[in-house]
């Protein structure tokens, strides 16, 4: 689906109006949320979560192939990506739309705050900052703590903010899991350790102080 084209019906519902904004109107993420007062406090993460305006965050994987591709994505059409990462969602984007669009909207009614500035301090809670890797000396294989670069960071933030609220999702009582991903968005953003990624992050950074 091109960038301009009417997106699918179940992926967000649309107007004339929204079609084609008035000039000089904000354009607004899924014609709901303003991207232009969301604030990425971490400043190694800001250059890579990528906030520009845009209505439909589907780029028809148009940077798929290229060095840093990622970076052109928004981070909402990121998340979205991660979603289809599983075997319900597997090239499904219409429905991993409606997951990520759905949760948006839980977390700005139980928050009362732009569900996208919450998305990021979700993102800067779950990013570990160092990991461990192994150096072989001869035939010794030794642990060694190394920083994260800030892509990997924001790669393996989404992945556990996604991967957190399909073990939820699958392994919980049958709620959607539009739900569970608004639930694990919320807790990540506040730093709790009831999230799965920032439990999972912790955990990381743990094992890499210990291999310093």
């Amino acid at each position: 689906m091109a960038p301009d084209e009417t997106p699918p019906a179940d992926a967000t519902p649309t107007t004339p109006a929204a079609a084609n904004p008035a000039p000089g109107t904000t354009t607004l993420l899924f014609d709901r949320w303003d991207t232009s007062g969301v604030e990425v406090a971490d400043a190694s993460l800001r250059k890579y979560i990528n906030l520009h305006a845009v209505r439909i965050p589907h780029t028809s994987a148009r940077h798929a192939n290229k060095p840093f591709g990622k970076q052109r994505l928004n981070i909402v059409e990121r998340l979205v990506n991660v979603v289809m990462k599983s075997e319900m969602y597997t090239g499904k984007k219409s429905k991993a739309y409606t997951v990520v669009h759905d949760a948006l909207a839980i977390v700005e009614q139980k928050t009362k705050q732009n569900p996208i500035q919450v998305l990021v301090r979700a993102i800067e809670k779950a990013a570990p900052r160092e990991e461990v890797t192994r150096l072989r000396y001869g035939g010794i294989s030794v642990p060694k703590a190394v920083d994260v670069s800030p892509s990997r960071r924001l790669d393996i933030a989404l992945r556990h903010l996604c991967e957190g609220a399909r073990a939820l999702a699958y392994n919980r009582n049958p709620r959607a899991m539009h739900e569970w991903l608004a639930q694990e968005i919320i807790r990540a953003s506040k730093g709790e350790m009831e999230s799965k990624a920032v439990a999972k992050k912790e955990e990381v950074e743990r094992v890499a102080k210990s291999a310093r």
